[in-house]
C-alpha cells in the first residue's frame, strides 16, 4: 500500500489522528518514540535551516531533501509535508509534488497566501484570488501520485473563510484545513460546511487557535491534528535554560540529575536506532 493510500486510511479511522512537527532528523528520532506521524512544518524548517522566520524563505529543493532522510530512516511513519504556497509557480509547484511523491511522502499541503506569505497564525497574511488558488490547487492534484493533498486557506474574515472553506471541500482536495481558527464555534461551522471532507486542525505553541486535546477535537469532527511546533519550542527553552546555567557555573557542566537525564550514552542510543531503518 502507498504512503498516501495509508494516511488516507488513517484519516478515515474514528478519532483525530496526530502529527507531529519535526524540524531535524534529531527532532524526529524522539518524535517517533511516542507517534507514528510526522508534520514537516514550514516554520520548523525555516527556523532550523535557515534560521529565519517562517515568511517565504525556504528553497523547494531543502524541503525535498530533508523529506528523503526523513523517509530513509522512517519508512513506518506517515509524512505530511507544508509547501507553503508551492514556492509562488504553479509549475514550480506540481514539479515539487512529483519530486515528494517519488520520495515517499504521504501528502502535501498547499495554501492560498500570496507572497510576500507570513506564517498561519501572523497577522498581515493576504491571500490569493479564490480562482486563482483553485487552478494551482487542480494543477496539484493532477501531479500528486497517490499522496493525500491538504487545501488550506490563510482567510480571517469568517465569511471568506467559509465561502473558500466550502470551495476547498468541493475541489477535490483529500483535506481541508483553515489556518488560524478562532475558536470552538469557528470550528463547528468549518464541519458544517466542508460536509463529509475530513477536516485538519493546527495547533501552535503561542497562536492564535485555541488549545485543544485529541478527544475535543474529535467531539469537534475534526480528523487530523497537526502540531508544528512542540519540539522545535521544547528545545528553544531547554537549550537557552542549559547554556544559562553552565554560563552561570563559570564553564562547569552539571552533575547528571539522576533517570531521564541525557548525556553521549542516551543519545548515541537513540541514535543508533536509526542505523536500520524504523
Amino acid at each position: 500500500m502507498s504512503y498516501g493510500h495509508r494516511l488516507r486510511d488513517t484519516i478515515a479511522e474514528a478519532g483525530t489522528t496526530p502529527l507531529i512537527g519535526v524540524y531535524d532528523m534529531y527532532s524526529a528520532s524522539l518524535a517517533a518514540k511516542h507517534y507514528d506521524g510526522f508534520f514537516l512544518s514550514g516554520f520548523g524548517f525555516a527556523a532550523s535551516h535557515y534560521g529565519l522566520p517562517d515568511i517565504g524563505f525556504i528553497a523547494w529543493p531543502d524541503i525535498v531533501a530533508f523529506a528523503e532522510r526523513l523517509r530513509h530512516t522512517f519508512p513506518a511513519h506517515h509524512l505530511l509535508v507544508d509547501i507553503d504556497d508551492g514556492y509562488a509557480d504553479p509549475e514550480v509547484a506540481c514539479h515539487v509534488v512529483r519530486r515528494l511523491d517519488r520520495a515517499g511522502a504521504s501528502g502535501v499541503i498547499l495554501e492560498d497566501q500570496e507572497r510576500p506569505r507570513r506564517c498561519g497564525h501572523a497577522d498581515g497574511k493576504r491571500i490569493l484570488p479564490l480562482e486563482k488558488y483553485l487552478d494551482k490547487l487542480r494543477l496539484v492534484l493532477d501531479n500528486r501520485g497517490d499522496m493525500v493533498v491538504v487545501a488550506r486557506t490563510d482567510a480571517v474574515e469568517e465569511a471568506e473563510m467559509l465561502r473558500r472553506a466550502d470551495a476547498l471541500a468541493k475541489s477535490g482536495a483529500d483535506v481541508v484545513l483553515v489556518d488560524g481558527v478562532r475558536g470552538v464555534d469557528a470550528i463547528r461551522r468549518l464541519r458544517d460546511v466542508v460536509g463529509d471532507v475530513p477536516l485538519l486542525f493546527n495547533q501552535i505553541g503561542g497562536g492564535k487557535s485555541p488549545r485543544l486535546s485529541l478527544s475535543e477535537l474529535t467531539e469537534l469532527g475534526v480528523a487530523v491534528a497537526i502540531y508544528s511546533t512542540p519540539c522545535l519550542f521544547a528545545a528553544h527553552e531547554a537549550i537557552d535554560r542549559a547554556l544559562a546555567g553552565l554560563k552561570a557555573a563559570d564553564g562547569r557542566l552539571p552533575e547528571p540529575a539522576g533517570q531521564g537525564t541525557v548525556g553521549v550514552r542516551e543519545s548515541t542510543e537513540l541514535l543508533e536506532l536509526n542505523l536500520h531503518s524504523r
